[in-house]
């Protein structure tokens, strides 16, 4: 059995389930999601909290088990609580503004970079200071690919460690050449 498929999804106050043929509907305060769960998957509620089960122990029935729980958890915790991803640049001149609801990087290229989210994906995006952005949303799939796509206009560079990154990611720095005087 599953150890985290057997476990129930609790249900916040606030938070409506509906489930009808293989869609799991979720409605709070942070926004409205919903999610097809694969067909020989049972996924039930009675109001305080989702089960899943599963109907036989294939290989594919266990895989799905654990994985169907967890994307469900995931749905429930978004639209109650929402997630978040931080980002911070490094470097001297780089920064970001907000522009359009969505962010405008300078990371030394002759151009600025626009990233917009899309009006769907439910997504905000702030910049508290020149060196922060915040990505946030009840999607935590949607929250992570932005911020992903956000960093990935200009990845840390080893030497320096100059671009954008996770704000508790840690650069693995390099040394970079020295020149040893030869006698």
């Amino acid at each position: 059995m599953s150890r985290i498929g057997k476990q129930p999804v609790v249900i916040p106050a606030g938070v409506k389930v509906s489930i009808d043929k293989g869609v799991v509907k979720v409605e709070g305060p942070k926004g409205k999601l919903q999610f097809t769960h694969h067909a020989s998957i049972k996924v039930a509620t009675d109001g305080k909290q989702i089960t899943v089960e599963r109907p036989d122990d294939s290989k594919q029935s266990r895989a799905l088990h654990g994985t169907t729980r967890a994307l469900v958890n995931n749905i429930v915790t978004g639209v109650s609580k929402g997630y978040e991803k931080r980002l911070k640049i490094e470097g001297v001149g780089y920064q970001a503004a907000a522009k359009n609801k969505g962010v405008e990087l300078t990371v030394g290229f002759a151009n600025r970079i626009l990233h917009v989210p899309k009006a769907e994906d439910q997504l905000t995006v702030a910049v508290p200071d020149p060196t922060t952005i915040v990505v946030s949303g009840p999607d935590k799939q949607k929250v992570g690919q932005f911020a992903a796509e956000v960093r990935e206009s200009k990845k840390p560079e080893p030497y320096k460690g100059k671009g954008v990154r996770y704000e508790n990611e840690t650069v693995r720095r390099k040394e970079g050449k020295s020149f040893a005087s030869s006698k």
